[in-house]
């Protein structure tokens, strides 16, 4: 970007007064963001940069008088994916959808909401795989089925529906996981187990796992993918918003598409949902 647009940019606040959600959806990131071309680099760091380079290239290309003319909407939605990013029905069947779904409220409906924008965008009917991490809990807390219920109720209806194919967890210990499987209408094809934490699986996990066809894969996802702090920060610095303080995420979707027999990804994205909190 040359220093007179950013300089233009810079000057530019936006007024989002009357907005009461916004979706920022990034696109391809391993096409134009640098953050996600680094390797390696933290999941964390990952999602907020590429959430702000988001926000700073969908907002250098609005245009304002359109706003003073018709208003923001309600529900603003930053959308950098192009067309060409979107997944054709000739291609469909050589590309694997999987997305991991991070929640950030005590709010189940969200499930559906989160399963339905990653379709719109990607232009498809069907994800392949969806993976639920819990909510962020407080230090020595830890997952349990009661907490994660409702949110599986909602994924499973999303597969009776044919909005996904298959859905895994996040984080469950023995416990937990003996505990979904038996209450759950749809058993759970995978569990990430976070070596972070846990630097070899535990042979009782890995056991029922194998007993109950449940792949146990690994990833290094913080308990805490996007922190309010982090969000607000990426809107006072990419729209300079005076009222960055009373948004909040509500949920974060990271998704791939993968060329199956090959492994490679084609692209991969986020889809950042937040609200704006009222007193």
């Amino acid at each position: 970007m040359r220093a007179a647009e950013m300089c233009d940019l810079r000057s530019r606040m936006f007024d989002l007064e009357t907005v009461k959600a916004i979706s920022v959806c990034t696109g391809n990131v391993v096409r134009w963001c640098s953050s996600a071309r680094r390797c390696p680099v933290s999941p964390d760091r990952e999602v907020l940069d590429c959430l702000k380079a988001a926000l700073v290239e969908w907002s250098s290309k609005f245009h304002p008088d359109q706003a003073e003319v018709k208003g923001l909407p309600e529900h603003l939605v930053c959308n950098l994916i192009q067309d060409t990013e979107r997944i054709g029905p000739s291609e469909r069947e050589d590309i694997k959808l999987t997305a991991k779904l991070f929640v950030c409220r005590f709010e189940a409906s969200m499930v559906k909401e989160a399963v339905a924008r990653a379709c719109l965008e990607l232009g498809v009917t069907q994800l392949d795989s969806v993976i639920l991490a819990p909510l962020p809990l407080s230090e020595g807390q830890h997952c349990t089925w009661q907490g994660l219920e409702p949110y599986w109720r909602e994924l499973e209806i999303s597969v009776r529906d044919g909005k996904v194919s298959s859905i895994g967890v996040s984080d469950l210990d023995l416990k937990e996981l003996e505990a979904l499987c038996q209450q759950a209408q749809v058993q759970p094809s995978s569990n990430q187990v976070n070596l972070n934490s846990c630097c070899v699986i535990p042979p009782d996990l890995a056991a029922f796992a194998n007993k109950n066809n449940i792949k146990l894969l690994t990833h290094n996802d913080p308990i805490d993918i996007l922190p309010v702090g982090s969000f607000q920060e990426a809107l006072r610095d990419s729209l300079r918003d005076p009222h960055a303080h009373q948004w909040e995420p509500r949920w974060i979707l990271r998704y791939s598409a993968i060329i199956k027999h090959r492994g490679i990804i084609k692209s991969k994205g986020y889809v950042v949902h937040a609200e704006r909190q009222t007193a």
